[in-house]
């Protein structure tokens, strides 16, 4: 009988382990692309296209490297369909452009999932009329960068 008990109490713990090293890898990995995500806005705050494109880059690859089922398999196609052109561009104008979109597949992915321990706040320029995502409450604009640094204002704050 002690022999059974344990032997069940053994395989219990290994499951809860289990089920928060999947959190766990979900949380890094979701955690990875948000970074990834503001390496983006900051390259385009500063009008670097070099470097917004290679963040870009990382960021499809983070993307592609998550393990399945971390981020929907909708969400994960409008992502990496977004990102492709920032990662694709040299002019910090199309970059833009595209950004805006792929603020909106962020933002989407961060009503439905934990992205970071820390507060993630959405801004809004309303001379774009466009979001993004920030991990500061000081607005700096990624769509009109030095010209319009401080255009926009905090709409949500998701305290996750």
């Amino acid at each position: 009988m002690k022999k059974t008990v344990f032997l069940v109490a053994v395989i219990a713990t290994a499951c809860v382990q289990n089920l928060f090293a999947q959190d766990s890898t979900a949380a890094s990995g979701l955690s990875g692309l948000l970074t990834q995500y503001y390496a983006i806005k900051d390259a385009l705050v500063a009008g670097k296209a070099t470097i917004a494109s290679a963040s870009a880059a990382q960021f499809v690859k983070t993307l592609h490297g998550l393990q399945q089922g971390i981020v929907p398999a909708e969400s994960k196609a409008a992502l990496l369909k977004d990102a492709a052109p920032v990662a694709a561009s040299s002019e910090v104008g199309k970059q833009r452009e595209a950004f805006a979109a792929l603020s909106t597949d962020m933002i989407v992915l961060a009503k439905s999932a934990r992205l970071s321990s820390e507060p993630v706040y959405q801004q809004y320029c309303p001379m774009k009329k466009a979001n993004w995502l920030s991990s500061d409450k000081a607005i700096k604009n990624p769509y009109y960068g030095s010209s319009m640094l401080t255009c926009g204002k905090v709409v949500e704050t998701f305290n996750q």
